[in-house]
């Protein structure tokens, strides 16, 4: 299950081109971004993804500068493969470079996708869009502050999305002085969530930062009462471990945990460590956790697999009225797959897709993707 490494590698030819992107202050907003802490009482909550959407946000914005000419029309093909699966269960909203707008609306092929012009370093709407809460009837976006996991890739663009998309949902952006990303933190909805140390507690987010910290702050952002620290593991991906590509909720207190079977894997250890956390732990209502195990395909196809393939189905992502997720043409665990996610979503329909190009740069469906909760 390996994850982006292509980027990082490829940082030392991009050289200044991308160091530049990766000073705070190439943001003008990054100076004002500090906690409201006590500000007005609210009591906010991220919502479990599987509860009701009002949309997806996406970004088409992969570039050949990131990506490389090969995997670059892959990728943009799977982007729309990914926005009209979606959009069959729910709008989608994708943001687009003005100048790529012809070329999104032909892949798109008349889908109910909403194209917004904006300018975007890179695709991972996850990671730079707001994370959405709840208030009783007021909504709102968080922005994290992303620095590019940890000023690994330009993101002077990427660094406004998550306001960009608050505005243009209608809804207040909330502050914080925590740099987090969406893909590093899972919440079951009541109050329980999933972390990543090896992500939020790096000193390339979050210098002096602690665990107490993290959960004062995430307890006032999110609602969050309880924390379930996996370690993940910090400079083997550009994401430093997010939690989606390695613990799920599939609803509260069922967990769905990935397991790497590679042995050469950087994965292989860590994954069996978390699902002894796992099956060990409680969520913030004192439940033992039910944990069901996804295993990562044995075989995937030859066009775009490299040592960077993200070959696991723990980056699904769940919208109304079905679960979008990865096949990798393994005639073993694809259909166990799909049978196991029937079973954890009854009602929701499971749509297996390619989505090679994006997997290849270490990449998965629910990466692409930031859910807005229904109003």
């Amino acid at each position: 299950m390996r994850r982006r490494t292509f980027v990082q590698t490829g940082l030392a030819a991009m050289g200044s081109l991308l160091l530049a992107g990766c000073d705070d202050s190439s943001s003008p907003m990054r100076g004002d971004r500090t906690s409201n802490k006590h500000d007005d009482g609210r009591k906010w909550m991220m919502p479990e993804e599987g509860q009701a959407h009002r949309r997806t946000w996406m970004a088409f914005g992969a570039s050949e500068r990131i990506w490389g000419g090969r995997l670059l029309p892959e990728v943009q093909r799977n982007l729309a493969t990914i926005a009209t699966a979606i959009a069959r269960f729910e709008p989608v909203s994708m943001l687009v470079r003005p100048g790529e707008m012809g070329l999104t609306q032909s892949l798109m092929g008349g889908a109910n996708v909403e194209l917004i012009a904006a300018e975007i370093d890179d695709l991972w709407m996850r990671d730079t869009g707001p994370v959405f809460v709840n208030s009783g009837n007021t909504k709102a976006g968080v922005d994290f502050n992303f620095n590019g996991w940890g000023k690994k890739q330009e993101h002077r663009r990427d660094a406004e999305v998550a306001g960009f998309v608050t505005g243009r949902a209608g809804v207040e952006t909330r502050h914080t002085d925590l740099v987090l990303e969406g893909g590093g933190i899972e919440v079951d909805g009541e109050g329980t969530a999933i972390i990543t140390e090896s992500c939020v507690l790096n000193n390339n987010r979050n210098p002096g930062w602690q665990k107490r910290d993290v959960e004062e702050e995430l307890a006032y952002l999110l609602g969050i009462e309880k924390v379930i620290w996996l370690p993940g593991i910090a400079g083997e991906d550009i994401t430093d471990g997010h939690t989606d590509f390695y613990a799920r909720f599939a609803s509260p207190g069922v967990v769905v945990a990935g397991l790497d079977n590679e042995p050469d894997s950087f994965d292989y250890d860590v994954t069996r460590r978390h699902l002894d956390i796992l099956h060990s732990a409680t969520d913030v209502h004192g439940r033992p956790l039910r944990v069901e195990v996804l295993e990562g395909p044995s075989t995937v196809r030859e066009t775009f697999a490299d040592d960077d393939f993200a070959a696991g189905y723990i980056n699904f992502y769940v919208c109304n009225g079905a679960v979008i997720a990865p096949e990798f043409g393994d005639p073993d665990t694809d259909p166990t797959t799909k049978t196991t996610l029937e079973r954890l979503f009854p009602g929701r329909e499971v749509v297996q897709i390619n989505i090679d190009g994006i997997a290849a740069g270490g990449g998965g469906i629910h990466c692409t993707t930031q859910q807005e909760p229904a109003d």
